[in-house]
This record gives C-alpha cells, sequence and structure tokens, in this order.
C-alpha cells in the first residue's frame, strides 16, 4: 500500500510496458546476433534502441502517449517481416505493437485521472537521443542511396541501382515477345495445357548468333508478366546495362509455375508446383524457348542442354526462388549452372545434398548461387540459415567466390528489392570472356 501511496497506477502501467518492450528489443538483438548477418543486425539494433529509448522516455517523462510511436513503428515491421503460414521469426514485432498500444491506452487514462504531469527534462534529453539517431541513420540511408545512384559504372551495390542503368532512353532497346507453349499439368492430373512465357531478346538480335539465356520466375499471385511488363523498368535496365557493355547480349525468358487452377487450396498445395516445375522446365520450356530462339544448345535434348548448361541461368523472387531450388538448382544443376534465389528459399540443406551431392551431380561445377534478400524480408532468417548449411554441405560453394548473400539495408519483400537483385545478379552470370 505504501507503494501505491508514493507511486501513481500510470507509472506502474508504463513501467510493465516498457519493460516488456526492452526485454522483446532485446531478445531481437540478440537473435539476429546469433545469425551472424552484419546488415541485418546493424539494421534491427538501430530499430530496436530506439524502441528502447522511447519507452524510456515514456516511463521517466511520465508520458504513456510516447507508447504509440512503438506500436506504430512495430506494427509495419511485423506486416513486413512476417508471413502467416510460412515465417513468422519476427512475431515479437506483433507482441511489442500490442504491449505499446494496451500502455498507451491504459497509461492514458490513468494519467489523466491522476493528473500526473510529465516530468520534462528526461523526455527532452531522451528525446533529443533519439533525434540524434534518427537524423544520422536518414543521413547514412540517404547519402549511401544518393551515391549508389549516381554510380556511373557497373559494381555491386546493396543501396540502388544506379540511375545511368535506368534511362527509360536507350538508344538500342530490345523487344518483349510472348510465347506459347504446350505443357502438362505434373503436379496433379497430367492433362494437356498451353501455357505462355514473356521472352526478351536484346537490341539487334540475330539468329544467326548464339545467347545466353536467364529463366525468371515471379511469386506467389503472380504470372509471367510480372518481371518485364507489369515492372517495365527492368526491361529498361537489361536495355542499358547491354547498351553500355555492362553486361553481354541475353535472352531473358519470364514464365509461371501456376498450372491454370492447379494446387491453389492451399500453402502445402501449392508448394507442389515448386517441385513439378521441374518437369515443365525439361520437357516443354526449354524445348520451346530454345527450338525458336538461338542459344548454345546444339540439340534440344538432355545432351544438348547439359552440354550448353554454363550458359543457361535461372532466377526467382519468392516463391519463385523456392522453385529455383526445388526445381532448378535442386533438380536441374545437368542443365543450368548459375542460379539466382532472392527472398526466399524453403531447402533444408538435407534435401540439397539427396540432389546435388550424388554420384550424378556431385561433380558438376556451380558457376554462381547468388542469393538476396532486404534486410526487413519476411524471407531473410530462413534463408540465410538455409544458405549457411548448405554452403556448409558443398565444398563446390566458396563464399565470395562463386556464392555470396546480400542483405540490403531497409529493404523488404518488394520490387525494389529483386529489382537491385537482379542487378548484381545480371552481373555475376555470364562473364565476359
Amino acid at each position: 500500500m505504501e507503494i501505491l501511496k508514493k507511486y501513481k497506477p500510470n507509472d506502474f502501467v508504463a513501467a510493465v510496458t516498457g519493460c516488456a518492450v526492452c526485454i522483446m528489443s532485446l531478445v531481437d538483438i540478440i537473435r539476429y546476433a546469433v545469425l551472424g548477418q552484419t546488415v541485418a543486425f546493424v539494421t534491427v539494433l538501430a530499430v530496436n534502441v530506439l524502441f528502447m529509448l522511447v519507452a524510456a522516455a515514456a516511463v521517466f517523462g511520465r508520458i504513456p502517449e510516447l507508447f504509440a510511436i512503438i506500436a506504430g513503428g512495430a506494427l509495419p515491421l511485423f506486416l513486413t517481416t512476417c508471413n502467416i503460414g510460412t515465417t513468422m521469426f519476427n512475431a515479437t514485432y506483433l507482441a511489442q505493437t500490442v504491449v505499446a498500444a494496451c500502455g498507451t491506452v491504459v497509461g492514458t487514462v490513468f494519467a489523466i485521472v491522476g493528473k500526473v504531469k510529465p516530468k520534462p527534462i528526461p523526455i527532452v534529453a531522451v528525446m533529443s537521443v533519439v533525434a540524434a539517431i534518427l537524423t544520422a541513420t536518414g543521413a547514412v540511408w540517404g547519402g549511401r542511396t544518393v551515391a549508389a545512384k549516381e554510380r556511373g559504372e557497373v559494381g555491386r551495390e546493396l543501396w540502388a541501382v544506379p540511375t545511368v542503368f535506368e534511362k527509360t532512353d536507350c538508344p538500342q532497346k530490345g523487344t518483349l515477345e510472348k510465347l506459347e507453349y504446350d505443357t502438362k499439368a505434373y503436379a496433379t492430373d497430367g492433362r494437356a495445357v498451353t501455357k505462355s512465357a514473356y521472352v526478351y531478346l536484346p537490341y539487334g538480335y540475330d539468329g544467326g548468333v548464339r545467347y545466353n539465356v536467364l529463366y525468371l520466375l515471379h511469386g506467389t499471385g503472380d504470372d509471367e508478366e510480372y518481371w518485364l511488363k507489369k515492372y517495365s523498368y527492368n526491361v529498361d535496365m537489361l536495355d542499358n546495362m547491354i547498351y553500355l557493355k555492362a553486361i553481354q547480349p541475353l535472352i531473358v525468358v519470364t514464365p509461371t509455375f501456376y498450372v491454370e487452377d492447379d494446387c491453389k487450396e492451399s500453402i502445402e498445395t501449392l508448394d507442389e508446383l515448386t517441385y513439378s516445375f521441374k518437369d515443365e522446365l525439361r520437357n516443354d520450356l526449354m524445348p520451346a524457348v530454345e527450338s525458336k530462339y538461338r542459344t548454345y544448345a546444339e540439340t534440344l535434348d538432355a545432351i544438348g542442354f547439359a552440354s550448353s548448361r554454363r550458359h543457361r541461368a535461372f532466377a526467382g523472387l519468392s516463391r519463385g526462388a523456392v522453385t529455383t531450388m526445388h526445381s532448378v538448382l535442386c533438380g536441374s544443376l545437368d542443365y543450368f549452372s548459375s542460379f539466382g534465389t532472392f527472398s526466399a528459399s524453403r531447402t533444408p540443406a538435407e534435401y540439397y545434398a539427396e540432389t546435388n551431392l550424388d554420384d550424378e551431380n556431385k561433380e558438376l561445377p556451380i558457376d554462381c548461387w547468388y542469393v538476396a534478400s532486404g534486410a526487413f524480408d519476411f524471407g531473410f532468417e530462413s534463408q540465410y540459415s538455409d544458405w549457411k548449411a548448405i554452403v556448409a554441405s558443398d565444398s563446390r560453394l566458396v563464399v565470395g567466390q562463386n556464392t555470396v548473400f546480400d542483405n540490403y539495408p531497409m529493404r523488404y519483400h518488394s520490387m525494389g528489392n529483386w529489382h537491385l537483385a537482379l542487378y548484381n545478379f545480371l552481373q555475376k552470370i555470364f562473364p565476359k570472356s
């Protein structure tokens, strides 16, 4: 009772709320420290230090309304770093949202009823530190982004694609064609279906010249138009990178893993398409593409595709990255030698070993496995863990040589993330001789 006389109820609410927020922030900091990915750790550290400082200001300044700042910041972080059904690694952000929101409402009510006055000196001091951190973070983010945009030559970037490669008025524009092909519903009843893919042909495409080819896959809920039609600035980037001789001219094919309305009942059934796409790719899509367009395949059979594998790459984003893992890196290593997985994996090292460390595939060279994710991407944690485990299991994969994991500061599960990943990936495949 003496304590209740000395301290107001809102002080207890603020203390409990502040402690809960800080404990969850410390848990997040420790978890990301254990993961060992520097960019993600620094990003999470900065966010959670700010949360703890705001919580301290709310408690010591006796202003519970400040917890609303934490709730407002944690909710979008939960929505961008978690995905119900696939990964809830950052569910602490949801817990912080609920706790901070409750602390705001209950603490404010008690403060009003008890006519509690704020303490200006602590609040000014703490919020000044918050402002300083925000200013410094903004300066670094803005400065790095501007520097990346102004870069005049090709090179690895974690912040943004240089503007020189995004101009819409490239004097040598490639063309985009729609290709229809016959395939089957391999994941279900095997019925005959007709599907389509988009094909990017570089400026001056010549049927008498052989071209490297990149197959590029979308994510959940999208289709073959996603990469090059919906986000046409990816075409602009291809045009400019080729025109400025940053990369070799290449053919880019964007199919879809969907087969009409098959396997859409749940996440589990949809996963079947990430495995069955292998059969469509090998049996139908590749023969359709490489019979019409000039690639390095001398013949349209297993021998022709296998002998030209070092001139063929495959990449995908989100569920397209999962499909890349299941159907290509772990399902078609004999036909491809370069791979890009953006914002997803869901492929344990054990499955990788079953498919790629067997007698048939263990001697095949892997030219490139480029892995990328945003620091706020909900696929980051599982993707990074899978990548580390797989690299440790296969001596062919050497970090810094033929494989790397790029983590983009401030990026989340969106095309801004994948546009940058494609820019970096293009530089790593089909090196100039």
